[in-house]
C-alpha cells in the first residue's frame, strides 16, 4: 500500500514539480511549510529526520494544486430579487456553468 509520502513522491515525478513549486502549491490554500519541513517527508524511511506525511498535508496538497493547475473558481454572484423583479424576495445566489450551459442542460 503506498503512504502518503510516496504518493507525493510520485506526484513530484509525474508533475515535474521542485520543493519551491510545492511550497508554493501548499501556499495557495494557505499551508506553510518549510523546504527542510519538506525535505523531510521526501526522505527514505530508513534515514534519520524522516517524517510520515499526514493526511493534511496531502489533502492540502492536493487541494492547492487544483488552484495551481485550474486557478480559482469564480465567486458566486448574488443578484437581489427586488432589483429584477420589483418584488421584495430573498437574495438569490447564481453559480456560473452548469446551471446556464444550454449544452449541459439539454444533453440527455
Amino acid at each position: 500500500m503506498l503512504s502518503n509520502n510516496d504518493i507525493l513522491k510520485k506526484l513530484r515525478v509525474a508533475l515535474a514539480l521542485r520543493n519551491d513549486d510545492i511550497i508554493e502549491i501548499l501556499k495557495l490554500v494557505d499551508f506553510e511549510i518549510t523546504k527542510g519541513a519538506l525535505g523531510d517527508l521526501f526522505r527514505n524511511p530508513d534515514q534519520p529526520g524522516y517524517e510520515e506525511a499526514g493526511d493534511q498535508i496531502l489533502r492540502n496538497f492536493l487541494n492547492g494544486l487544483i488552484i495551481y493547475k485550474r486557478g480559482k473558481l469564480p465567486e458566486p454572484k448574488i443578484i437581489r430579487g427586488e432589483e429584477e423583479t420589483g418584488k421584495k424576495e430573498p437574495a438569490v445566489i447564481k453559480k456560473a456553468g452548469i446551471k446556464n450551459n444550454p449544452v449541459i442542460r439539454n444533453k440527455k
